[in-house]
């Protein structure tokens, strides 16, 4: 009897685990960046769109319209580095991609990311804020020729295409 207990108490300590596996997950503290966001001041079709985390990574793209034409893009991924911390993956104009590490997020009422690396060329930072349950602020900043330079993005949630 003492085996049999054993046994079904072995068995049922992955599924006694899984809740609290799925909450330490890095990925649930950026999950509010998933969806279409449309960049407000740009033609239609500017912005970014995020998957839902999945597979340990979460994919995105942006795109930049004038005048019915794409004239900037980038492809981006964020997941979890070998460290177990975020990081954020950026290929602008499909380049190779540059790593951004996680450096700071805010708690989970003023939802933010910053990620930076410091030994890019501009930008160093960038940073998501959800400002609003359908705003998003994102930004990136650095120094870019010796001079502190920033370049702020509003974008408003939306129905994806």
């Amino acid at each position: 009897m003492k085996l049999l207990t054993t046994l079904l108490l072995a068995a049922s300590l992955p599924f006694a685990t899984a809740p609290a596996q799925a909450q330490t997950d890095p990925l649930a503290s950026v999950a509010w960046l998933a969806g279409c966001w449309a960049e407000q001041g740009r033609d239609a079709g500017s912005g970014e769109q995020w998957t839902a985390p999945a597979g340990g990574q979460m994919l995105g793209m942006a795109r930049t319209l004038k005048g019915g034409r794409v004239v900037d893009f980038e492809f981006m991924q964020i997941r979890a580095g070998a460290d177990g911390k975020l990081v954020y993956m950026a290929q602008p104009q499909g380049r190779p991609p540059t790593e951004f590490k996680l450096l700071r997020q805010i708690d989970p009422k003023q939802p933010e990311a910053v990620f930076e690396n410091p030994t890019h060329g501009f930008p160093q930072r960038v940073i998501y804020r959800l400002a609003a349950p359908d705003r998003l602020a994102a930004r990136i900043e650095g120094t870019l020729n010796g001079k502190e330079l920033g370049v702020d993005f509003t974008l408003q949630r939306g129905t994806c295409p």
